[in-house]
C-alpha cells in the first residue's frame, strides 16, 4: 500500500521560511514523478512545484526563485524548501505522486496523495 505523509507545516511571519517533507512508503520514489499542490477554501488545487522521475524541477511563476523542490531517492522523500514566504502562500499543501516520468500534470492525473498540511503566513 502506497502512503504519503506530509510534515513541516505551521505558521510563520512574512519573509520567513518553512520546509515541507513528504515521506513515501510502499513504492520507491525512483519510479515516481511528484508534485506539491496547494489549495485555499473555495478555490482549485493548484500546482506549486513538481519533479519528474529524474528529479528535474518545475515551478509555478508564483514561487520561482523562492521555493526549491527536491526528491531524495535514498530517503524516499520529497521536500519543499519555502523561503521569503508571503501571505498569499497561505494554503493547505498536498504532496502527490504517480508512476511515470511526466511532471507538472493536473491534479486528477496523480494517483497517490498525502493528507495535506497547513501553511499560514501572517504577521
Amino acid at each position: 500500500q502506497v502512503q504519503l505523509v506530509e510534515s513541516g507545516g505551521g505558521s510563520v511571519q512574512p519573509g520567513g521560511s518553512l520546509r515541507l517533507t513528504c515521506a513515501i512508503s510502499g513504492i520507491p520514489t525512483s519510479r515516481l514523478s511528484m508534485c506539491w499542490f496547494r489549495q485555499v477554501p473555495g478555490k482549485s488545487r493548484d500546482n506549486v512545484a513538481s519533479v519528474d522521475t529524474d528529479g528535474k524541477p518545475f515551478y509555478t511563476w508564483r514561487v520561482e526563485g523562492r521555493f526549491t523542490v527536491t526528491k531524495d531517492n535514498d530517503k524516499n522523500t520529497l521536500s519543499l524548501q519555502m523561503n521569503n514566504l508571503r501571505p498569499e502562500d497561505t494554503a493547505t499543501y498536498y504532496c502527490a505522486a504517480r508512476e511515470g516520468s511526466a511532471a507538472w500534470l493536473d491534479a486528477e492525473d496523480y494517483d497517490y496523495w498525502g493528507q495535506g498540511i497547513q501553511v499560514t503566513v501572517s504577521s
